[in-house]
């Protein structure tokens, strides 16, 4: 099938230009969340400049070949670290290949580039107690701590980006009589449906009863959608989430370097520690490809290894086998 875009018009149309029609697409067509959109947008106009500085002859996507992206990716390799220099390549390639597809441009270049190997770190997690000792760490007497409760106990109990717990409204949440269920805008805006258990259920409850007591106090606004929100009454952040596990973590497991994500690790590890099915938990969490979920069995694998070795007889060095003397 042959793309609607007029003859030549790719040829004649400037880099910048394409750049902008493709931040477009990721916006309105492929509805990528604004994050990604910017991100994009960054890693793109780094392309343009470095082309106009030190290729003049380009003139838009079809004078791109396989030396200027290795100009660009040398000179990226001078100021930035491995993985960014990845994702900056991943968006030319993105660029590229959507042109490619829309006829524009005849050959993807950035197809024959080689990335810069990048060694992924493990995800962090807590063992079961050092979890509980972080979710139980919230003085419960006051509003908030109710909220900081019910905040911890969904991010553990349902392994939530902390992006899709401050975008939970009230109505995205069902309470049932053992656990419940939140509806969840995730990634590129695809909604899922995440169970929850009895803890976070019963915090919830607690939590939705005490959460008018977070009016703002001088004007008495409430943001009625909102499940969390701060002591002024409004949706509370992203940041304000990552403080309180922050806090919580140094206060109830000494982890001073505990962070949203790393709850989000945690709950996988522990379902898979339990027997759950990979491709379950991939849709638990929201995961694309089952490749990036799969790092989570890794990660339980050598949780397990280590208490093998510590616990099992026959792993401990010098260890004498028990003799048959029968």
């Amino acid at each position: 099938m042959k793309s609607a875009v007029p003859e030549n018009a790719a040829k004649g149309a400037g880099l910048e230009e394409a750049v902008a029609r493709f931040v477009r697409h990721l916006g309105e067509e492929r509805r990528a969340s604004p994050h990604t959109v910017a991100a994009y947008r960054r890693d793109l106009a780094q392309l343009v400049a470095h082309v106009q500085e030190r290729r003049g002859r380009v003139r838009g996507p079809g004078d791109l070949d396989v030396f200027v992206l290795r100009g660009f990716l040398g000179q990226l390799a001078r100021t930035h670290a491995p993985p960014s220099i990845g994702r900056k390549i991943a968006a030319v390639r993105a660029f590229l290949r959507w042109l490619e597809r829309r006829g524009e441009i005849e050959k993807n270049p950035a197809a024959e580039l080689e990335l810069p190997k990048v060694r992924r770190p493990m995800p962090t997690f807590v063992n079961a107690d050092a979890a509980a000792e972080v979710v139980e760490a919230p003085d419960e007497a006051t509003a908030e701590g109710q909220r900081d409760r019910a905040i911890l106990e969904v991010l553990y109990g349902s392994g939530l980006r902390v992006s899709e717990l401050v975008g939970l409204d009230v109505g995205d949440v069902e309470i049932e009589a053992d656990g419940g269920r939140a509806r969840v805008l995730g990634k590129g805006r695809k909604e899922r449906i995440v169970p929850f258990g009895s803890h976070a259920r019963a915090a919830l409850v607690r939590w939705l009863g005490r959460r008018e007591e977070l009016r703002n106090p001088k004007t008495g606004a409430l943001d009625e959608r909102a499940l969390f929100v701060s002591r002024l009454g409004r949706r509370i952040s992203v940041r304000q989430v990552q403080h309180l596990v922050h806090r919580y973590g140094a206060l109830g497991a000494g982890r001073a370097d505990l962070h949203p994500h790393a709850l989000r690790h945690t709950f996988a590890t522990h379902l898979l520690d339990g027997g759950a099915d990979l491709r379950a938990i991939q849709k638990m969490l929201g995961h694309t490809s089952l490749s990036t979920t799969q790092r989570y069995a890794h990660v339980s694998i050598d949780h397990l290894t280590r208490v093998y070795d510590a616990a099992h007889p026959l792993a401990k060095r010098g260890a004498p086998r028990a003799r048959n003397k029968g």
